[in-house]
């Protein structure tokens, strides 16, 4: 009923019952998949696997893996903007999704296992910080999430880069697949984060997210939009007034 209520088309469908099937979804974890519109976000985020991961199989299902926007609503947006730095911001961020860890988990895929964060490496007298990193069972690797309160900006590919190499040398496992890398950050071009990723020799991609309130202006009109209609229901009701004086 969720599914039939909330879909529009057959494939639509026939997509939402096969992961229900596949990832033992209750129909909470539906309800949320639904919401977030998996269907239409899945396997799109811009990426550079299939150069990257060593093999092609892992390289696709990495790509079906990640979403290309995820929506999170636990994330207090009130608690961003009003300080004065974009590094506090994201830090608002990071808890937010920490003290919301399986919802976050549950968002990204159930093979995830959260490693920590603020993770701390030290390289040749040099402090590093990961921002969340995790382990994904499906691709034998861990994974690394850097959040950006802002939109994308090539720098931080250079950062990821430096941060996977740095897994790779001191933290992964013999058996273990290349460590990935997801930049989570508010806007993204995609055709413009694709040109830049062709330079880099390490797995990683650029998602995007939303709030609750980022989905309810896109429902809510535009302040032009409210101001017409504002002033055609006070002409409507002037016109009303005029009709019962003359009445």
């Amino acid at each position: 009923m969720e599914i039939l209520a909330k879909t529009k088309t057959l494939e639509e469908r026939v997509f939402y019952i096969h992961e229900c099937a596949a990832m033992s979804w209750d129909k909470y974890e539906l309800r949320d998949m639904l919401k977030a519109d998996l269907f239409h976000h899945q396997a799109q985020m811009p990426n550079n696997f299939l150069k990257t991961l060593p093999k092609k199989q892992q390289a696709l299902r990495a790509i079906e893996m990640f979403k290309d926007e995820y929506l999170l609503d636990y994330i207090n947006v009130e608690e961003l903007g009003v300080r004065d730095s974009q590094d506090i911001d994201e830090r608002v961020i990071e808890n937010s999704i920490v003290q919301n860890i399986k919802n976050f988990i549950m968002t990204f895929g159930k093979s995830f296992t959260y490693h920590g964060h603020q993770v701390h490496y030290d390289k040749m007298g040099h402090d590093h910080w990961i921002d969340l990193l995790f382990f994904n069972r499906e691709l034998r690797s861990l994974v690394v999430v850097e959040l950006k309160k802002g939109a994308f900006k090539p720098a931080y590919l250079a950062q990821l880069s430096l941060y996977l190499r740095i897994l790779d040398d001191d933290e992964r496992l013999p058996g273990e697949n290349p460590s990935v890398g997801i930049i989570l950050c508010r806007d993204a071009d995609k055709a413009y984060v694709e040109y830049v990723l062709q330079d880099y020799n390490k797995p990683m991609g650029v998602a995007t997210y939303k709030v609750t309130q980022d989905r309810l202006r896109e429902l809510l009109p535009s302040e032009e939009e409210m101001k017409r209609l504002l002033v055609a229901n006070d002409r409507d009701n002037d016109n009303i007034d005029d009709e019962n004086k003359v009445d």
